[in-house]
This record gives C-alpha cells, structure tokens and sequence, in this order.
C-alpha cells in the first residue's frame, strides 16, 4: 500500500501540478475553469489557489466518477469542496451549447487513438471553432499532448503542438517523466496573450496563492520542464502536419471502434489473411 501511495503521488502530482502551472501566469483574479478528468486529482490541486472561486470538472463516465467519489480518499475533500461543479456530459457538446467562458480550459483527455473517443478534440476545428470562442480575454488552454520523449514525441506531440500554433499566438510546450507510463509526457499550454512570468515571479506567486506546499512544482522545475531537447526542439519547429478528422495521427493502441470495423472486415473475408468466403 505505501508504495502504491508513492507511486499514486509521483504519477498524479507530477502530471496534475504542471496542469495547473498556468493558473500562476494570470493576473491575480477569480477564475473559473473546465477540463475533463473522472478520478478528480486535477481538481484537488486546482482548489488549492485562493483565487479559484469556480471549477467545473465535466466528464462523460459517471459510473467512474461516482467511483472515484467513493474510494479515491485522497480526493474526497475536493469532491466536496463547494466551489466544484461536476457535469456528466460529452465535453465538446458542453462547450458547444454552454454559454459560460472561462478564465482556463484544460484538457485532460484520453489519448488520441485509432478508433478511440477523443482523437477529434486534438483537430483545429476543435481548437478553433470550439475552445477558443469558450476563454475569456487573456484565457489560456493546455491540453496533454501524449509521448514526448526522445524518440516518441513525433506520433502525436509535435503536430499537437503544431495544430495549436495555427489558432494561438503563444505556443508552449513542456514535458516531465511519468514513472507509469515508461516515459516522457507532454502538454501544450496556448494563449493569445504572451507568458511572461520568471523562475522568482513564478515562485512568489506560488506562495501568495496555493494552500500549502508543492513538493515538486516551482519556478525553476517548469523552466526545466520547458526547457525541451534540441532534437525535440528541432522536431517541433520542422513539423508541419495539422491534425484534423481527416489527417489525424494516433498513438500505440486502437480503440473500440478500430477493433469493430476490423472484425467486420475478417468477417466479410476482406482482411489479408482472412479465410476466404464460401461460394456455395
């Protein structure tokens, strides 16, 4: 169980606070924000800023929801913190019939795979048509941008990357180790307004607004975090792909629809190496 808990910390808390690190690069102001996430742990940290007075977290799974309710313990108080709003919904339908915006919208998403729920919410006519309309001025949007390690990054993080600087004027990305996942993560925090924040503003700002104290997000760990290889730097500037519905790249895996329409096909016998139809 405890190195459960270290790990739960390492994974969660690494990914979660370098989510929230843009929340220190706004003007001091109340704040509202919605991403998409089931177990809550962006929640928790996001509700450590005095300055949030509204998060709504929207996510489609409530059977995962009320399960992360009733046994992430670690979560529970954020669950109950008054200033939460949960919704159960499809994420691009909220923002598309809402009529609220939003100081920060975070995408905390499933990763973009064949077949799989999410890949349409990483294309430029989501970005562009969908979020952006949805910050207020000023408003800033991160995403997960899957893989970003040295030899990962091209599957999806740099055309991420890429597809963002088509609708934004500034552009960051960053990554850190994630110990589950065997590798280097990324995310892509973008805005029309520029990040001017130092390593020492960051840090002062981290002490007048979070209860508590991080144990790993400060100014010098984003500055490292943002601070990528030359070979990924090089590969980010070069990429040139722009993820749409129809140009889309996906990560290792397939989901469920992928495997339906491949099942479909052996069954019609129109697969390479499937048995062959009877003609009797």
């Amino acid at each position: 169980m405890e190195s459960f808990k270290v790990r739960k910390w390492m994974n969660s808390s690494t990914m979660n606070l370098l989510f929230i690190q843009h929340f220190f690069t706004i003007q001091v102001r109340r704040q509202s924000l919605l991403w998409v996430e089931a177990e809550g742990s962006t929640a928790r940290e996001i509700l450590r800023h005095k300055t949030v007075e509204k998060v709504v977290m929207c996510d489609i799974d409530e059977e995962v929801v009320e399960f992360c309710k009733a046994y992430l313990v670690v979560n529970r108080e954020a669950f109950c913190d008054p200033r939460l709003e949960v919704i159960i919904n499809d994420a691009r339908a909220e923002l598309e019939n809402g009529k609220e915006c939003y100081d920060v919208i975070i995408g905390d998403l499933a990763d973009p795979i064949e077949g799989g729920p999410c890949y349409k919410l990483y294309t430029k006519s989501f970005y562009e048509h969908t979020v952006k309309p949805r910050l207020n001025q000023g408003g800033i949007f991160i995403t997960q941008a899957g893989p970003a390690g040295i030899f990962s990054h091209t599957e999806v993080f740099s055309c991420i990357y890429n597809t963002l600087r088509q609708v934004f004027k500034y552009v960051v990305p960053y990554s850190a180790h994630i110990p589950s996942y065997a590798d280097t993560w990324g995310w892509v925090m973008a805005s029309d307004s520029p990040f001017m924040l130092s390593a020492d503003e960051l840090d002062t700002r981290i002490k007048q607004r979070i209860t508590g104290e991080n144990r790993y997000l400060d100014g010098k760990t984003f500055s490292s975090a943002s601070t990528l290889s030359k070979a990924v730097r090089k590969s980010l500037d070069n990429e040139t792909h722009v993820y749409t519905e129809g140009t889309a790249r996906f990560i290792y895996g397939h989901g469920s629809v992928h495997q339906q329409n491949q099942a479909k096909l052996i069954r019609n016998g129109l697969m390479e190496g499937a048995p062959a139809k009877s003609t009797k």
